[in-house]
């Protein structure tokens, strides 16, 4: 039996942070085949939504519907630090049935650090390791919090390409990140223009 297609559905959604009202009024609607970037200045909501989106935050106000398993990348490695890389990685491949974890970690130019430990890796490199796990879980719906930070040049444009392959699939992926991406198609939206007005700013 098929697979029914990945749905990403965000209905009025607000969300608090504290007694802070972040945004407000937030709806899209995201099928198969589907990139958005999201953009926003620090402290507005992005990690907020995502968080909301993925199930882990319940939202002040509106609601998430969801279609298809979810894999979610934001600022937690999830990988044991005293570990080597290759060691780390490959427990959760094992996990999520990965038939070829050569290829992963090679696409992302992780094989010369197998033998590091995780707690030595450089922030672009933990970055790299988080998106072989992403890749590694198959999962249809993407939500990737600033995957981009910390990635040089030749890793943005092998995550572009990533994101690009993922959605020609078939696959849903939401990005927020300050930096731009190269998916043909993609939209777009500032999180700032669901700020709420003063007056809504309320506890």
């Amino acid at each position: 039996m098929q697979a029914p297609s990945p749905l990403l559905i965000a209905e009025n959604l607000a969300c608090r942070r504290g007694e802070r009202l972040l945004f407000r009024r937030l709806s899209f609607r995201l099928e198969g085949g589907a990139a958005c970037h999201m953009t926003g200045a620090n402290g507005a909501g992005k990690t907020t939504l995502i968080r909301a989106l993925a199930g882990l935050k319940t939202p002040y106000a509106g609601s998430v519907t969801r279609e298809g398993a979810l894999a979610l990348l934001d600022e937690r490695i999830g990988l044991d630090p005293d570990l080597p890389l290759g060691q780390a990685l490959a427990f959760w491949f094992a996990l999520d049935g990965v038939a070829d974890a050569a290829a992963i970690m090679e696409r992302l130019r992780l094989d010369p650090l197998a033998e590091v430990p995780v707690r030595y890796l450089s922030t672009g490199q933990k970055k790299r390791a988080t998106l072989a796990r992403v890749l590694g879980q198959a999962a249809p719906v993407w939500l990737l919090d600033e995957p981009l930070s910390g990635l040089d040049t030749a890793s943005q444009d092998t995550f572009s390409a990533l994101v690009r392959e993922h959605c020609a699939g078939g696959g849903i992926a939401l990005i927020a990140s300050h930096q731009p991406l190269d998916v043909p198609g993609m939209t777009s939206f500032a999180i700032e223009d669901f700020a709420p007005a003063p007056q809504e700013d309320e506890a």
